[in-house]
Protein backbone atom coordinates (compact mmCIF):
# COMPACT_ATOMS: atom_id res chain seq x y z
CA UNK A 1 0.00 0.00 0.00
CA UNK A 2 1.08 3.45 -0.92
CA UNK A 3 2.04 6.14 1.50
CA UNK A 4 -1.02 7.83 -0.02
CA UNK A 5 -3.19 5.16 0.48
CA UNK A 6 -2.51 4.11 4.03
CA UNK A 7 -3.09 8.03 5.02
CA UNK A 8 -6.55 7.78 3.03
CA UNK A 9 -7.58 4.94 4.79
CA UNK A 10 -6.19 5.80 8.43
CA UNK A 11 -7.93 9.47 8.20
CA UNK A 12 -11.38 6.71 7.27
CA UNK A 13 -10.82 4.55 10.11
CA UNK A 14 -10.51 7.99 12.35
CA UNK A 15 -13.64 9.17 10.85
CA UNK A 16 -15.42 6.35 11.42
CA UNK A 17 -14.36 5.30 15.45
CA UNK A 18 -13.07 9.03 16.75
CA UNK A 19 -15.66 11.68 17.62
CA UNK A 20 -15.11 14.75 16.33
CA UNK A 21 -14.70 17.67 19.36
CA UNK A 22 -14.47 20.94 17.45
CA UNK A 23 -10.78 20.82 16.13
CA UNK A 24 -10.62 20.25 12.66
CA UNK A 25 -7.85 17.43 11.99
CA UNK A 26 -4.46 17.92 10.81
CA UNK A 27 -4.38 16.78 7.20
CA UNK A 28 -0.67 15.45 8.96
CA UNK A 29 0.16 12.11 10.03
CA UNK A 30 3.53 12.52 12.43
CA UNK A 31 4.80 9.49 13.47
CA UNK A 32 7.76 10.12 15.28
CA UNK A 33 8.97 13.82 16.92
CA UNK A 34 12.25 14.59 18.25
CA UNK A 35 14.28 17.41 19.39
CA UNK A 36 12.70 20.64 17.36
CA UNK A 37 11.65 18.46 14.82
CA UNK A 38 7.97 16.17 13.94
CA UNK A 39 8.37 13.67 10.87
CA UNK A 40 5.54 12.36 8.95
CA UNK A 41 4.25 9.12 7.54
CA UNK A 42 6.79 10.24 4.56
CA UNK A 43 9.56 10.87 7.19
CA UNK A 44 9.39 14.04 6.09
CA UNK A 45 11.32 16.77 8.58
CA UNK A 46 9.15 19.57 10.18
CA UNK A 47 10.14 22.43 12.14
CA UNK A 48 8.37 22.65 15.20
CA UNK A 49 7.56 25.96 16.43
CA UNK A 50 4.94 25.14 18.41
CA UNK A 51 6.22 22.62 21.15
CA UNK A 52 3.27 20.71 20.59
CA UNK A 53 0.13 21.79 22.01
CA UNK A 54 2.57 24.93 23.33
CA UNK A 55 4.32 22.14 26.03
CA UNK A 56 7.59 20.47 24.70
CA UNK A 57 9.56 23.45 26.17
CA UNK A 58 12.92 21.22 26.27
CA UNK A 59 12.06 20.01 22.78
CA UNK A 60 10.44 16.20 22.05
CA UNK A 61 11.70 13.17 23.63
CA UNK A 62 14.61 15.24 25.59
CA UNK A 63 17.07 12.12 26.30
CA UNK A 64 17.06 12.99 30.24
CA UNK A 65 12.89 12.89 30.38
CA UNK A 66 12.61 9.53 27.98
CA UNK A 67 15.47 8.41 30.91
CA UNK A 68 13.39 9.27 33.92
CA UNK A 69 10.01 8.34 32.23
CA UNK A 70 11.71 5.22 31.66
CA UNK A 71 13.04 4.41 35.38
CA UNK A 72 9.63 5.20 36.95
CA UNK A 73 7.23 3.79 34.52
CA UNK A 74 9.19 0.84 35.89
CA UNK A 75 9.59 1.44 39.45
CA UNK A 76 7.06 4.44 40.34
CA UNK A 77 4.16 4.92 38.91
CA UNK A 78 0.64 5.34 40.16
CA UNK A 79 -0.43 5.24 43.82
CA UNK A 80 -3.33 6.06 46.12
CA UNK A 81 -3.58 9.46 45.76
CA UNK A 82 -3.36 10.17 49.93
CA UNK A 83 0.28 8.49 49.68
CA UNK A 84 2.88 11.04 49.25
CA UNK A 85 6.43 9.68 47.48
CA UNK A 86 9.73 11.09 47.55
CA UNK A 87 9.27 12.81 43.51
CA UNK A 88 6.07 14.89 44.68
CA UNK A 89 7.96 16.17 48.11
CA UNK A 90 11.26 16.70 45.80
CA UNK A 91 9.23 18.69 43.02
CA UNK A 92 7.65 20.40 45.27
CA UNK A 93 10.82 22.03 47.03
CA UNK A 94 12.48 22.19 43.79
CA UNK A 95 9.09 24.50 42.65
CA UNK A 96 9.56 26.56 45.90
CA UNK A 97 12.90 27.49 45.37
CA UNK A 98 12.01 29.45 42.20
CA UNK A 99 8.62 30.61 44.05
CA UNK A 100 9.06 34.60 45.34
CA UNK A 101 8.09 34.49 48.60
CA UNK A 102 4.99 34.41 50.15
CA UNK A 103 4.26 31.39 47.60
CA UNK A 104 5.59 27.97 49.04
CA UNK A 105 2.42 25.52 48.70
CA UNK A 106 2.18 23.40 45.84
CA UNK A 107 -0.02 20.20 45.05
CA UNK A 108 -0.02 18.47 41.44
CA UNK A 109 -2.58 17.38 38.74
CA UNK A 110 -2.65 16.65 35.38
CA UNK A 111 -3.65 19.52 33.15
CA UNK A 112 -3.96 23.21 32.62
CA UNK A 113 -8.00 23.24 33.10
CA UNK A 114 -8.03 21.22 36.38
CA UNK A 115 -5.51 23.19 38.06
CA UNK A 116 -7.66 26.32 37.35
CA UNK A 117 -10.52 24.42 38.77
CA UNK A 118 -8.79 23.44 41.72
CA UNK A 119 -7.40 27.39 42.18
CA UNK A 120 -11.05 28.88 41.59
CA UNK A 121 -12.08 26.55 44.27
CA UNK A 122 -9.74 27.66 47.05
CA UNK A 123 -10.00 31.23 46.25
CA UNK A 124 -13.64 30.44 46.91
CA UNK A 125 -13.57 28.61 50.15
CA UNK A 126 -10.62 31.11 51.58
CA UNK A 127 -12.35 34.40 50.50
CA UNK A 128 -16.28 33.01 51.38
CA UNK A 129 -16.71 34.68 47.71
CA UNK A 130 -17.64 33.45 44.45
CA UNK A 131 -17.60 35.97 41.86
CA UNK A 132 -14.69 35.24 39.50
CA UNK A 133 -13.55 38.01 37.14
CA UNK A 134 -11.57 37.27 33.53
CA UNK A 135 -10.31 38.84 30.65
CA UNK A 136 -12.30 39.16 27.56
CA UNK A 137 -10.22 37.62 25.66
CA UNK A 138 -8.92 34.90 28.10
CA UNK A 139 -8.95 31.09 27.89
CA UNK A 140 -8.49 28.80 30.59
CA UNK A 141 -9.93 25.41 29.55
CA UNK A 142 -13.26 24.37 28.72
CA UNK A 143 -14.58 22.50 32.13
CA UNK A 144 -17.16 24.02 34.27
CA UNK A 145 -15.29 26.42 35.99
CA UNK A 146 -12.19 27.14 33.60
CA UNK A 147 -14.88 27.60 30.58
CA UNK A 148 -16.85 29.57 32.85
CA UNK A 149 -14.23 32.07 33.01
CA UNK A 150 -13.05 31.63 29.36
CA UNK A 151 -14.32 34.32 26.66
CA UNK A 152 -12.40 33.60 23.42
CA UNK A 153 -14.14 30.04 22.91
CA UNK A 154 -16.15 27.34 24.08
CA UNK A 155 -19.02 29.45 25.25
CA UNK A 156 -21.92 27.75 22.84
CA UNK A 157 -23.68 24.63 23.43
CA UNK A 158 -22.90 24.28 27.25
CA UNK A 159 -25.53 25.17 29.30
CA UNK A 160 -25.75 27.50 32.20
CA UNK A 161 -22.10 29.04 33.42
CA UNK A 162 -21.30 29.25 36.94
CA UNK A 163 -22.72 31.51 39.11
CA UNK A 164 -20.61 35.30 39.12
CA UNK A 165 -18.63 34.83 36.28
CA UNK A 166 -17.50 38.73 35.06
CA UNK A 167 -15.62 39.47 32.15
CA UNK A 168 -13.05 42.56 32.28
CA UNK A 169 -12.00 44.20 28.65
CA UNK A 170 -8.50 42.94 27.38
CA UNK A 171 -6.04 44.87 27.00
CA UNK A 172 -5.00 44.89 23.09
CA UNK A 173 -3.18 47.46 22.44
CA UNK A 174 -3.28 46.68 18.99
CA UNK A 175 -7.25 47.09 18.29
CA UNK A 176 -8.69 48.74 21.58
CA UNK A 177 -10.52 52.15 21.44
CA UNK A 178 -9.20 53.50 23.66
CA UNK A 179 -6.60 56.14 22.94
CA UNK A 180 -4.69 59.01 23.83
CA UNK A 181 -4.27 62.15 21.96
CA UNK A 182 -1.45 61.02 20.35
CA UNK A 183 -3.31 57.79 19.11
CA UNK A 184 -0.91 56.00 21.46
CA UNK A 185 -2.83 53.06 24.16
CA UNK A 186 -4.50 54.71 26.93
CA UNK A 187 -4.73 51.08 28.75
CA UNK A 188 -4.86 52.88 32.04
CA UNK A 189 -8.47 54.62 31.00
CA UNK A 190 -9.50 51.26 29.81
CA UNK A 191 -8.89 49.65 33.09
CA UNK A 192 -10.69 52.60 34.95
CA UNK A 193 -13.49 51.66 32.42
CA UNK A 194 -13.47 47.59 33.50
CA UNK A 195 -13.55 48.15 36.85
CA UNK A 196 -16.14 50.78 36.73
CA UNK A 197 -18.07 47.43 34.89
CA UNK A 198 -17.16 45.03 37.50
CA UNK A 199 -18.05 47.47 40.15
CA UNK A 200 -21.58 48.07 38.89
CA UNK A 201 -22.34 44.25 37.82
CA UNK A 202 -20.41 42.96 41.54
CA UNK A 203 -22.95 42.01 44.20
CA UNK A 204 -20.61 41.84 46.88
CA UNK A 205 -18.56 38.66 46.41
CA UNK A 206 -15.52 39.12 44.28
CA UNK A 207 -13.29 36.23 45.02
CA UNK A 208 -10.59 36.19 41.85
CA UNK A 209 -9.52 37.77 39.44
CA UNK A 210 -7.78 34.58 36.66
CA UNK A 211 -5.40 36.01 34.37
CA UNK A 212 -2.48 35.25 32.33
CA UNK A 213 0.32 37.44 31.86
CA UNK A 214 0.69 37.46 28.13
CA UNK A 215 -2.82 35.61 26.70
CA UNK A 216 -1.83 33.37 24.52
CA UNK A 217 -4.86 31.78 23.11
CA UNK A 218 -6.56 35.63 22.87
CA UNK A 219 -3.68 36.54 20.75
CA UNK A 220 -0.49 36.81 22.14
CA UNK A 221 -1.70 39.47 24.22
CA UNK A 222 1.84 41.48 26.11
CA UNK A 223 0.39 43.59 28.96
CA UNK A 224 1.92 47.25 28.87
CA UNK A 225 4.43 48.08 31.05
CA UNK A 226 2.71 48.95 34.49
CA UNK A 227 -0.23 47.00 33.78
CA UNK A 228 0.17 44.36 35.78
CA UNK A 229 1.28 46.10 39.04
CA UNK A 230 -1.93 48.84 38.50
CA UNK A 231 -4.41 45.45 38.13
CA UNK A 232 -2.50 44.07 41.20
CA UNK A 233 -3.74 47.50 43.27
CA UNK A 234 -6.79 47.70 42.17
CA UNK A 235 -7.82 43.90 43.15
CA UNK A 236 -6.03 44.30 46.63
CA UNK A 237 -8.12 47.23 47.36
CA UNK A 238 -11.12 44.93 46.73
CA UNK A 239 -10.24 42.23 48.30
CA UNK A 240 -10.00 39.75 45.22
CA UNK A 241 -7.58 36.95 44.78
CA UNK A 242 -4.94 37.00 41.61
CA UNK A 243 -4.74 33.52 40.07
CA UNK A 244 -2.31 33.51 37.44
CA UNK A 245 -2.57 31.24 34.43
CA UNK A 246 1.27 30.30 33.18
CA UNK A 247 0.22 27.59 31.02
CA UNK A 248 2.59 28.61 28.22
CA UNK A 249 4.57 31.08 29.84
CA UNK A 250 6.21 29.87 32.72
CA UNK A 251 9.40 28.04 33.34
CA UNK A 252 11.75 30.31 31.41
CA UNK A 253 9.66 30.39 27.73
CA UNK A 254 9.57 34.33 28.41
CA UNK A 255 12.72 35.32 29.74
CA UNK A 256 12.05 35.13 33.11
CA UNK A 257 10.96 31.53 35.16
CA UNK A 258 7.66 33.34 35.04
CA UNK A 259 5.90 35.66 33.25
CA UNK A 260 4.42 37.60 36.28
CA UNK A 261 8.30 38.31 37.19
CA UNK A 262 8.77 40.55 34.47
CA UNK A 263 6.01 42.95 36.28
CA UNK A 264 7.37 42.64 39.56
CA UNK A 265 4.51 41.50 40.96
CA UNK A 266 3.38 38.16 43.31
CA UNK A 267 -0.03 36.53 42.63
CA UNK A 268 -1.83 34.98 44.92
CA UNK A 269 -2.57 31.50 43.67
CA UNK A 270 -0.02 30.22 40.78
CA UNK A 271 -0.97 27.62 38.35
CA UNK A 272 1.02 26.29 36.11
CA UNK A 273 0.59 23.31 33.17
CA UNK A 274 1.98 22.48 30.03
CA UNK A 275 5.46 23.64 29.88
CA UNK A 276 6.29 22.06 33.77
CA UNK A 277 5.52 18.39 32.24
CA UNK A 278 7.72 18.69 28.65
CA UNK A 279 4.55 17.17 26.82
CA UNK A 280 3.33 15.31 29.74
CA UNK A 281 -0.09 15.98 31.64
CA UNK A 282 1.68 17.53 34.89
CA UNK A 283 0.17 20.94 36.49
CA UNK A 284 0.46 22.80 39.61
CA UNK A 285 -1.10 25.45 41.95
CA UNK A 286 0.49 27.05 44.58
CA UNK A 287 -0.04 29.73 46.93
CA UNK A 288 0.21 31.19 50.26
CA UNK A 289 1.11 29.37 53.47
CA UNK A 290 -1.79 31.72 55.03
CA UNK A 291 -4.06 30.76 52.12
CA UNK A 292 -3.79 26.87 52.39
CA UNK A 293 -4.23 27.07 56.33
CA UNK A 294 -7.59 29.28 55.69
CA UNK A 295 -8.83 26.55 53.09
CA UNK A 296 -7.48 23.77 55.50
CA UNK A 297 -10.06 25.36 58.07
CA UNK A 298 -12.46 25.92 55.12
CA UNK A 299 -12.69 22.58 54.72
CA UNK A 300 -11.18 22.38 51.56
CA UNK A 301 -11.03 19.03 49.25
CA UNK A 302 -9.72 18.53 45.78
CA UNK A 303 -9.29 14.35 45.11
CA UNK A 304 -8.18 13.08 42.05
CA UNK A 305 -7.15 9.85 40.43
CA UNK A 306 -3.85 11.51 39.19
CA UNK A 307 -3.59 13.63 42.54
CA UNK A 308 0.26 13.99 43.30
CA UNK A 309 1.73 11.10 40.53
CA UNK A 310 4.96 10.38 41.04
CA UNK A 311 5.85 9.79 37.83
CA UNK A 312 4.83 13.13 36.25
CA UNK A 313 6.26 14.36 39.33
CA UNK A 314 9.67 13.26 38.68
CA UNK A 315 9.96 14.61 35.39
CA UNK A 316 8.56 17.69 36.65
CA UNK A 317 11.50 17.70 38.72
CA UNK A 318 14.03 16.96 35.89
CA UNK A 319 12.22 19.39 33.91
CA UNK A 320 13.04 22.63 36.29
CA UNK A 321 16.66 21.14 37.25
CA UNK A 322 17.10 21.18 33.51
CA UNK A 323 16.07 25.01 32.92
CA UNK A 324 18.08 26.07 36.11
CA UNK A 325 21.09 23.56 34.89
CA UNK A 326 20.95 25.12 31.35
CA UNK A 327 20.11 28.58 32.15
CA UNK A 328 17.28 28.27 29.93
CA UNK A 329 15.57 31.61 30.81
CA UNK A 330 18.73 33.51 29.16
CA UNK A 331 18.77 31.04 26.32
CA UNK A 332 14.68 31.56 25.75
CA UNK A 333 15.41 35.81 25.83
CA UNK A 334 18.29 35.50 23.35
CA UNK A 335 16.48 33.39 20.83
CA UNK A 336 13.39 35.32 21.47
CA UNK A 337 15.11 38.15 20.59
CA UNK A 338 16.79 36.71 17.57
CA UNK A 339 13.31 35.94 16.12
CA UNK A 340 11.47 39.09 17.11
CA UNK A 341 14.07 40.95 15.03
CA UNK A 342 13.54 38.12 12.05
CA UNK A 343 9.92 38.72 12.52
CA UNK A 344 9.93 42.53 12.28
CA UNK A 345 11.58 42.15 8.94
CA UNK A 346 9.17 40.55 7.93
CA UNK A 347 6.66 42.69 9.53
CA UNK A 348 8.33 45.50 7.28
CA UNK A 349 8.30 43.37 3.92
CA UNK A 350 4.73 42.18 3.89
CA UNK A 351 1.86 44.80 4.45
CA UNK A 352 -0.51 41.81 5.95
CA UNK A 353 1.93 41.74 9.26
CA UNK A 354 -0.27 43.95 11.26
CA UNK A 355 1.43 43.84 14.56
CA UNK A 356 4.35 41.83 16.42
CA UNK A 357 3.67 41.32 19.98
CA UNK A 358 4.76 38.88 22.75
CA UNK A 359 8.00 38.17 24.94
CA UNK A 360 10.86 35.70 24.42
CA UNK A 361 9.88 32.54 22.43
CA UNK A 362 6.45 33.21 22.83
CA UNK A 363 5.57 35.57 19.93
CA UNK A 364 2.44 36.57 18.32
CA UNK A 365 2.11 37.77 14.19
CA UNK A 366 -1.42 39.29 13.56
CA UNK A 367 -2.39 39.28 10.04
CA UNK A 368 -4.27 41.87 8.37
CA UNK A 369 -6.28 41.84 5.15
CA UNK A 370 -6.61 45.83 4.77
CA UNK A 371 -3.85 48.19 5.79
CA UNK A 372 -6.26 51.43 6.56
CA UNK A 373 -9.37 49.47 8.33
CA UNK A 374 -7.19 46.43 10.11
CA UNK A 375 -9.75 44.31 9.19
CA UNK A 376 -8.86 40.86 10.62
CA UNK A 377 -7.18 38.34 8.24
CA UNK A 378 -7.62 35.19 9.70
CA UNK A 379 -8.43 33.37 6.21
CA UNK A 380 -5.17 34.68 4.92
CA UNK A 381 -3.45 34.07 7.74
CA UNK A 382 -4.62 30.27 7.53
CA UNK A 383 -3.05 30.14 4.07
CA UNK A 384 0.25 30.59 4.93
CA UNK A 385 -0.04 28.74 8.05
CA UNK A 386 -1.11 26.02 5.09
CA UNK A 387 1.58 26.62 3.09
CA UNK A 388 4.50 27.06 5.42
CA UNK A 389 3.20 23.47 6.61
CA UNK A 390 3.77 22.38 3.45
CA UNK A 391 7.30 23.99 3.29
CA UNK A 392 8.14 22.29 6.73
CA UNK A 393 7.23 24.14 9.44
CA UNK A 394 4.57 24.12 11.68
CA UNK A 395 3.03 26.82 13.24
CA UNK A 396 -0.15 27.68 15.01
CA UNK A 397 -2.75 30.13 13.66
CA UNK A 398 -5.59 31.12 16.18
CA UNK A 399 -8.55 32.44 14.61
CA UNK A 400 -10.84 33.62 16.84
CA UNK A 401 -14.07 36.60 16.77
CA UNK A 402 -12.63 40.18 16.79
CA UNK A 403 -9.02 39.53 15.89
CA UNK A 404 -7.05 38.64 13.12
CA UNK A 405 -5.64 35.68 12.48
CA UNK A 406 -2.90 35.63 14.95
CA UNK A 407 0.23 33.04 14.71
CA UNK A 408 1.41 31.50 17.87
CA UNK A 409 5.49 31.86 17.44
CA UNK A 410 6.71 29.37 20.48
CA UNK A 411 9.49 26.89 19.47
CA UNK A 412 11.27 24.74 22.10
CA UNK A 413 13.74 26.53 24.16
CA UNK A 414 16.21 24.41 23.04
CA UNK A 415 15.49 25.76 19.18
CA UNK A 416 19.30 26.30 17.77
CA UNK A 417 20.73 30.21 15.90
CA UNK A 418 20.04 28.00 12.50
CA UNK A 419 16.69 26.85 13.74
CA UNK A 420 15.46 30.18 14.64
CA UNK A 421 16.73 31.35 10.85
CA UNK A 422 15.07 28.23 8.52
CA UNK A 423 11.56 29.06 10.34
CA UNK A 424 12.09 32.70 9.61
CA UNK A 425 13.29 31.56 6.18
CA UNK A 426 10.17 29.45 5.65
CA UNK A 427 7.84 32.26 6.40
CA UNK A 428 9.16 34.43 4.05
CA UNK A 429 8.48 31.88 1.28
CA UNK A 430 5.35 31.09 2.51
CA UNK A 431 4.36 35.07 2.76
CA UNK A 432 5.44 35.56 -0.53
CA UNK A 433 3.56 32.70 -1.87
CA UNK A 434 0.01 33.32 -0.16
CA UNK A 435 0.63 36.51 -1.05
CA UNK A 436 1.25 36.62 -4.61
CA UNK A 437 -1.70 33.76 -5.25
CA UNK A 438 -3.92 36.36 -3.15
CA UNK A 439 -3.37 39.07 -5.72
CA UNK A 440 -4.02 37.45 -8.74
Amino acid sequence: MSTVDGTTAFFAKADKYLMGTGVPYSPLVITKAKGTRLYDADNRSILDFTSGQMSSLLGHSHPEIVEVVRQYVAQLDHLLSNMITYPVVDLAERLARFLPPPLEKSFFLNTGSESIEAAIKIAKCYTGKFEVVAFAASYHGLTQGAGSATYTAGRRKGGPCMPGQLAFPAPYAYRSPFRKPDGSYDWETEMDFGWSMIDRQSVGSLAAFVMEPILSTGGILDLPKGYLKRMTEECRKRGILIIMDEAQTSVGRTGKMFAFEHDEIVPDILVLSKTLGCGLPLASVSTTAEIADGCKEAGFLWLTTHLNDPLTAAVGNKVLEIVERDNTCQRAAVRGAQLREGLIKLQQKYWCIGDIRGRGLLQGIEIIADTKTRAPGPDLGQAVSDRAMALGLSCNVVNLPGMGGVFRIAPPVTVTTDEIEEGLAILDEAFAYVLKAWTI
